[in-house]
């Protein structure tokens, strides 16, 4: 389930490796807004800061700097901003470690210790999920969606999860990175309309879309980024949906050859027969 688990991105930035990573990509801006997106997640998952604190210097910086949005704030600012983020850690007496491998390693810790959330326990305890021990942890080469205008991360449903319908339904970000697409920092755009701005990477991406639904047999929930106009599928799983969206699903799945009548009667649950 989205957002269960927690996530943190761009984990080896210091204030070292930025300078680095600005130099190899030529790309100064992009290096400062991944590293200030890693000061406030590291702080935020793995040492409990409360996001607020972070969210209000980000304001700050914007009003000051008369930015509209994120992508607004210059390298300078961003710089001002990541400054910022340090003064927060030093107010609630934390350190955010230069090394590395001791990010990682916290951040491995952080998600192992996300099982036990508020809202992972209550997940379980609705979805009657019993008897697991735990989850497990992936860590993986970051690919960027804040690299520049062709660039951006998203997701989306291959089928719309109210109705059903066999459309594309979804939502993307250019320049952007997967949390942002969620957070409301910025309005994300129709998953339809990133044809026309990433229009190689779009068929791409509804090519493979359309592979995972007929191996999966089932509706796809996907996240993607796409790095200077490469596409990059992060992750699928089978996707939430309403109960006449389950019903049509269903219903269409064995009409379009992708799977058996007793296959699709599975992906019909009792919730969805209530809801109805």
């Amino acid at each position: 389930m989205p957002g269960m688990m927690d996530t943190v991105l761009n984990i080896g930035l210091n204030d070292e490796t930025v300078e680095g990573l600005a130099e190899a990509t030529d790309n100064p801006r992009f290096a400062w807004d991944s590293y200030r997106r890693l000061l406030d997640m590291f702080g935020e998952v793995v040492l409990g800061i409360p996001h607020e604190d972070f969210e209000k210097r980000f304001d700050k910086v914007k009003e000051d700097a008369n930015a509209k949005n994120d992508v607004d704030l210059t390298v300078d600012e961003l710089k001002i901003l990541c400054d910022e983020y340090k003064k927060v850690y030093k107010e609630q007496n934390q350190k955010f470690p230069a090394d590395p491998y001791e990010q990682l390693f916290a951040c491995v810790k952080a998600v192992f210790g996300s099982w036990m959330t508020p809202r992972a326990v209550k997940y379980r305890e609705i979805n009657n999920i019993r008897n697991l021990i735990g989850t497990a942890t992936n860590i993986q080469t970051m690919v960027f969606g804040n690299l520049g205008n062709d660039s951006g991360t998203g997701v989306a449903f291959s089928r719309n999860p109210s109705t059903g319908e066999n459309v594309m339904y979804g939502e993307y970000l250019i320049n952007a990175q997967g949390e942002d697409v969620v957070a409301g920092i910025r309005t994300p755009e129709p998953i339809r309309k990133m044809k026309e701005v990433l229009p190689a990477a779009y068929e791409k991406f509804l090519e493979n879309v359309d592979k995972l639904e007929h191996y999966f047999k089932d509706m796809q929930d996907v996240e993607f980024t796409v790095e200077k106009g490469k596409l990059w599928m992060l992750q699928c799983r089978n996707g939430k949906r309403t109960g006449v969206a389950a019903l049509k699903i269903a219903i269409d799945l064995v009409n379009e050859g992708i799977c058996t009548k007793s296959e699709a009667l599975l992906k019909v649950e009792p919730t969805h027969v209530e809801q109805l």
